[in-house]
């Protein structure tokens, strides 16, 4: 594992540090610990800094705003930043445009798109949503059907996709697309960026369990894509998507568990806080959480060495995307229990996160955050592909079983 050295490492850990306190209050507890109008304006301002400072994007090239920072540099950045409570991705579509749509451009993008597409992010003048699934193919990633056909130095878009994250905010969109329809699966398929705010293109909010239009869904009625647009290559869709795909798991697991060290830490203040801390049975649940959170920590530090050695993530990070999505599932069963019938009133901030575990500062006992995460979770085993996927992924890519038997006619 090509480590960063313990000088280096200490003197980054010791900068990010002093930038945190340069650029949050003094009497800091963490970004949970603010009301809803303060979280946006802090939000805005931390966004200014990092950016200014090349902390949005640090593994990014410094070429395109980055620092170039290797995957152990990166590791101690993500960890002081959970730590202190503050947020990695500051805007609504940071996380879609750095974590999956940036390497995704790196990997396969031209020089000229990396400039145009890459710069443009950071600053927030694009804010990415992703187009890959669609009503008749969510998880079957490769059974889509929207078009794009060529006309006039590029594409003319005609489809549907569905489950946009923060599609109400974006202005741009990265899709997989059908360019021939004559191959089956995953061979016709181009991945290409698209403007939002153009002719031909709607987007309209989809209201989730909480009742807020987290997702949206995005109809293409003879949009336009231009030929340069085209990440990647036409037909080379599929390998595009999929290095995406790695990346979002693969690079977001070590966050996700420093994060779920704070989530578990605040349920078991509710524990106590409750008049349950000797309860053998809540005990035990809490106690098993608490190590798997470590587990998911240990696998996450051991995919950073492989990708410090030029390894690719690959069907591994299925394994990241299934223990998250099923462990946050396990912690709001537990606090529901925990709460019991007091969970019916309401009360208390409802939290700055909705997809991951809140900051630091988040009020142990308020029910509403507790209840609203609790449905939230409910989801994670069905975005960003199904239980069922990772598990089939998992099994036939990583272990080497047989694979599934395809579904006949009539099935």
């Amino acid at each position: 594992m090509d480590l960063a050295t313990p000088a280096t490492a200490e003197q980054l850990r010791t900068e990010v540090r002093e930038f945190i306190t340069a650029h949050v209050p003094k009497d800091w507890a963490g970004e949970g610990s603010l009301a809803p109008a303060a979280i946006q304006r802090f939000r805005a301002e931390w966004r200014e800094a990092l950016v200014a400072a090349h902390l949005l994007a640090p593994h990014w090239p410094a070429a395109y705003g980055g620092r170039g920072l290797g995957p152990i540099e990166y590791s101690i950045v993500v960890e002081e930043f959970v730590a202190a409570g503050v947020p990695q991705y500051p805007a609504p579509n940071d996380g879609i445009g750095i974590s999956l749509l940036g390497p995704a451009v790196l990997a396969w993008g031209t020089e000229e798109q990396k400039q145009r597409l890459l710069p443009a992010t950071l600053s927030g003048e694009i804010r990415w949503a992703q187009g890959y699934s669609e009503p008749e193919a969510g998880s079957d990633l490769f059974g889509l059907k929207t078009r794009a056909e060529p006309a006039d130095g590029g594409f003319v878009l005609n489809g549907q996709k569905i489950w946009q994250t923060a599609g109400l905010t974006a202005n741009w969109i990265f899709a997989l697309v059908r360019t021939n329809p004559e191959v089956r699966k995953s061979r016709g398929l181009t991945f290409l960026v698209a403007e939002l705010d153009q002719p031909g293109v709607e987007v309209h909010g989809i209201r989730n369990l909480n009742g807020e239009p987290e997702f949206c869904e995005v109809f293409f009625r003879d949009a336009y894509a231009s030929a340069d647009n085209v990440i990647g290559e036409v037909g080379n869709g599929a390998k595009v998507a999929l290095t995406l795909l790695g990346h979002e798991r693969g690079a977001n697991g070590l966050s996700l568990a420093l994060a779920s060290r704070i989530e578990i830490d605040r349920l078991g203040k509710l524990v106590a806080g409750r008049g349950l801390a000797s309860d053998d049975e809540i005990r035990r649940r809490l106690g098993k959480l608490a190590a798997d959170v470590e587990i998911q920590r240990a696998f996450a530090l051991w995919l950073l060495g492989a990708t410090a050695n030029s390894a690719e993530v690959g069907p591994l990070s299925s394994i990241v995307k299934l223990r998250v999505s099923q462990h946050r599932q396990r912690v709001h069963e537990l606090a529901i229990d925990v709460l019991g019938t007091a969970v019916n009133d309401l009360h208390g901030e409802p939290g700055p996160e909705i997809l991951r575990a809140q900051p630091r500062g988040t009020d142990p006992l308020a029910t509403n955050v507790w209840a609203r995460d609790f449905l939230f979770a409910r989801a994670g085993t069905i975005y960003g592909g199904s239980e069922q996927i990772q598990k089939n992924t998992i099994g036939e890519q990583v272990l080497g079983l047989p694979r599934e038997p395809a579904a006949g006619p009539g099935a």
